[in-house]
């Protein structure tokens, strides 16, 4: 008798278990189809002819899906007064030098404040959560100011200078790093490793998911850099900027608009598959043990 009320117990604490899986299960559900709702609405308003675009109440779909919206933006773009390959390059060029400095250097100043024992450094971590908290807009005209001083307005050190610096790469990766034990890195002292090859050799190849998590933010952040007031020479301009004038040309160039938002849409979604991979690669075979 006994046996048989363990039974319908345990089957009771399974019926919960299960159901609470199937309630998770559909908030997610949920959840992530109001996350895929906006995407959809791009990818499906970048191939509605013009007529539809402006049909009430809206459609969820198209009747008669058309690539003109593609061919007008190119078409657009390469009536510029600068090659549209030129727009492209100065994505890109900004897109990799961001990236790439903002993760060296924002990498080994977190190896400093997280590992190296000076005065202020518990000051400095104070200051870097308190940034947190700031928007960027706030220092713009301090900006101007100091890349006017520096002779920098109307180059491509305007565009990716104030993009290196990153509080939130820094704080990610002090984070990271503060999680290394002392002992590796005493163990290193004693065989006359100095800080940079501790640094580099030891502490950076163990700090990848955290690195390439840098890197994403750091790559979306780069791709939708607009000049604003630092460039105005139709040579240095990118992507986004570029695509954005074309698209303020009124109602008739909503095509366009759509168009031009799945195009930059791409490249980070791209980054993303591929660094998402090396960081779960990594979490699944890596791990540091005191």
């Amino acid at each position: 008798m006994t046996d048989v009320k363990k039974l319908k117990a345990s089957n009771r604490r399974a019926g919960r278990k299960i159901g609470g899986s199937i309630a998770i299960f559909l908030f997610l559900l949920i959840l992530g189809g109001f996350m895929v709702l906006p995407i959809w609405l791009m990818l499906v308003n970048s191939v509605k002819p013009v007529n539809e675009m402006f049909l009430f109440p809206p459609k969820w779909y198209t009747l008669n899906p058309t690539l003109d919206n593609f061919r007008d933006t190119y078409r657009v773009l390469s009536a510029m007064w600068i090659p549209f390959s030129r727009y492209v390059f100065n994505s890109v060029l900004v897109t990799a030098a961001v990236t790439v400095l903002q993760c060296v250097f924002a990498s080994m100043a977190a190896f400093c404040l997280a590992k190296c024992q000076f005065p202020g450094r518990k000051f400095i971590n104070g200051v870097i959560v308190l940034a947190l908290l700031y928007n960027s807009n706030v220092i713009y005209l301090m900006q101007y100011m100091v890349m006017a001083k520096l002779h920098l307005i109307n180059t491509y050190s305007a565009l990716i200078l104030p993009a290196v610096g990153s509080t939130m790469g820094l704080y990610l990766m002090r984070q990271s790093m503060a999680s290394v034990p002392d002992a590796m890195i005493e163990a290193a002292k004693v065989d006359g490793a100095n800080l940079f090859t501790i640094c580099w050799k030891i502490v950076i190849p163990n700090q990848k998911p955290a690195l390439m998590t840098m890197a994403i933010f750091a790559f979306q952040g780069a791709w939708n850099i607009q000049g604003g007031s630092l460039v105005y020479d139709e040579a240095y301009k990118t992507l986004p900027t570029v695509i954005q004038q074309a698209a303020a040309a009124g109602i008739s160039r909503q095509g366009v608009t759509m168009a031009a938002a799945v195009i930059l849409f791409l490249p980070p979604v791209l980054f993303f598959i591929l660094a998402q991979s090396q960081v779960m690669e990594t979490m699944a075979h890596s791990g540091i043990k005191d």
